[in-house]
Parts: structure tokens; sequence; C-alpha cells
């Protein structure tokens, strides 16, 4: 499969993903958040790094991080500092507010388009052939489980799969894996979950 036919079925994945929950679940307003957070910036604890979301519609958000990343795939793996960007969509607050959890600090499932750039001048170590200043970026799809607590204590979950576009380097198919604990440092709504009217 090359490049092109993998990232036409990712954008149709989630646009029909994203349509089905569009149908059911109408805004009152078109940008209205009810249980989203409209920013939300964050310390990156267990890999040192920042990180940034902003809502933009109901459920959906945008996300930018730095901070240290690992890129595996068939040529080997690069680690160093990655600016990892995602368009997320949670499709799980109405479920989690029917049990009675909490949804502050945007505490919910998503999934998400996901792309990250390792830089070459941020690379602390790699096994993967080729000039030393070689860039590489990723481009795929994961799921991702994201908590907050009441102190703003946050840890986040990802898992998926992508093409990784080697610039002086070959390039290839690896899969996506997050995980990382921090703390939110912007105010979050209340824990009690909000219902629409």
């Amino acid at each position: 499969m090359d490049k092109k036919a993998f990232f036409s079925i990712c954008a149709i994945l989630m646009l029909a993903y994203s349509s089905v929950f569009a149908q059911v679940e109408q805004p009152t307003k078109p940008f209205e958040l009810i249980n989203l957070e409209r920013h939300q910036f964050k310390f990156d604890l267990l890999y040192p790094g920042l990180s940034y979301e902003l809502g933009l519609f109901k459920n959906q958000s945008v996300s930018t991080s730095l901070g240290l990343a690992l890129a595996t795939y068939q040529e080997g793996w690069a680690y160093g500092l990655a600016m990892n960007n995602r368009y997320r969509y949670y499709h799980n607050f109405k479920r989690r507010i029917r049990m009675d959890k909490n949804v502050s600090g945007n505490s919910g499932n998503y999934i998400a388009a996901a792309q990250a750039i390792f830089f070459s001048q941020l690379r602390i170590d790699t096994n993967i052939e080729g000039p030393s200043d070689f860039n590489m970026g990723f481009y795929g799809m994961a799921y991702g489980v994201q908590r907050t607590y009441p102190k703003g204590f946050n840890f986040n979950v990802e898992l998926g799969v992508g093409y990784y576009r080697g610039d002086g380097v070959p390039s290839g198919y690896g899969p996506l894996f997050g995980f990382n604990f921090g703390w939110v440092a912007t105010k979050r709504k209340s824990r009690k979950p909000a219902f629409e009217p």
C-alpha cells in the first residue's frame, strides 16, 4: 500500500466516524463547548515537555506538545525531542456523564489524526543508518485515553499506527505508542458533569 492510499483510508475513516457521531449529537450552538476545555496547558513530567490543547467544537480539539519521544519502524529507531500534533475527537463524554464520572480537564477517550516531527538537531540517539542530519515525520491515526484528576495531575495513553517519512533516510510504516504523566496548569471546568439543554 502506498502512502497516498494509506492517508486516504485514514481520512475517510476519520470523517465517517465523526459524521456518525455528528448526526447523533447535534450541538445547540455551532461552537459550544459543553464539557471540553477551551484551553488546557500541561507540563509533561514523565517525558519532560510542554503540551497545549485547544477546544474547537463540542467534542473536538487540536493539541501540540514538545517533548522527548521515540520513533520506531522497520529501519530502526530514533530518540529525542519531537513535536507531536493531534486532531482529537472525544467520543465518550455522554457515557461518562451518565455514569457520573469526571469529564473536566478533557477526561475522555478519543480518536486522533496524529503527526510528529523528529528534528535532527534535537535527536539524542538513533540506530538508523544515514546522514547525521536526517529528519523524520510521522503521519497516522491513534486511539487515546486522557484523565485529569482534582489536583490537576493528568495521564495520557495513545496507541496507533502510521507512516514514518524519512528526510535523508528510508521511509516506512510503524507503530505509535505514547504514555505521559503531567500536571495541568490551567483552570478546569467543574468536576460536575454538564448537561445539554
